[in-house]
């Protein structure tokens, strides 16, 4: 089995930022793509995006088969956010896991949310998204978005086994119209992908990131 890096690998946090100036732009703004509200905010921060990414979703959304479109959940959060969700959620693991140690923990969190210091969707780099159809209908990828390990039974790790056939075929679709337009995916979650954060520097090895932490607006 090919080796998960999670976002606590120091091998993450040591890869250095090269700030490119990329601005953020508008999501809603890419023919095709379409904009779901469940995580909206009054600014208007989760359809956010920095350039760099967004032209790349352009060029995936361009390669998925005809009639579907890419389905974006969330795009920039803000660091006051990140460090929130991920205190929250290894406040529940810890309550669940009193034995874990808060190393163990910090690990076990990471899988879900990434730690606000390398947090891709706090620089702008990251998007969470899924697939549905032209007139809005999600298809079907075994889990929902933003599911953690723990309510899914670890069915959000993108190559999970004992998918059915058409969620299987959908997180394939998916990953190759991403992938081909040069993002990376975390492994863990199969609707979190990103580009030019640190995250993806490890995977892809570029000596560097291209963008660190943003505060909008």
């Amino acid at each position: 089995m090919q080796e998960i890096i999670l976002m606590s690998d120091p091998r993450v946090a040591a890869v250095p930022v090269e700030e490119c100036g990329e601005p953020l732009v508008d999501l809603r703004e890419i023919p095709g793509v379409r904009i779901d509200e469940r995580l909206a905010d009054a600014e208007g921060a989760y359809t956010r995006i920095r350039l760099g990414v967004a032209e790349r979703v352009a060029t995936a959304q361009k390669r998925l088969p005809g009639g579907l479109r890419f389905l974006v959940v969330e795009g920039y959060r803000p660091l006051s956010l990140q460090i929130r969700y991920f205190d929250e959620y290894a406040a529940e693991l810890r309550a669940a896991n009193p034995e874990w140690s808060e190393e163990h923990l910090y690990v076990q969190a990471s899988r879900s949310l990434a730690p606000p210091a390398v947090g891709p969707h706090v620089c702008g780099g990251a998007i969470d998204l899924t697939l549905c159809t032209s007139e809005g209908r999600e298809l079907p990828m075994g889990t929902e978005v933003n599911a953690s390990p723990e309510e899914s039974a670890n069915a959000c790790y993108t190559n999970a086994p004992g998918l059915s056939p058409s969620a299987r075929s959908n997180r394939t679709i998916l990953a190759t119209a991403l992938s081909s337009a040069g993002l990376v995916n975390y492994p863990t979650e199969w609707w979190h992908w990103s580009y030019g954060d640190r995250y993806w520097a490890t995977l892809s090895g570029a000596q560097s990131a291209l963008y660190s932490p943003l505060e909008w607006p």
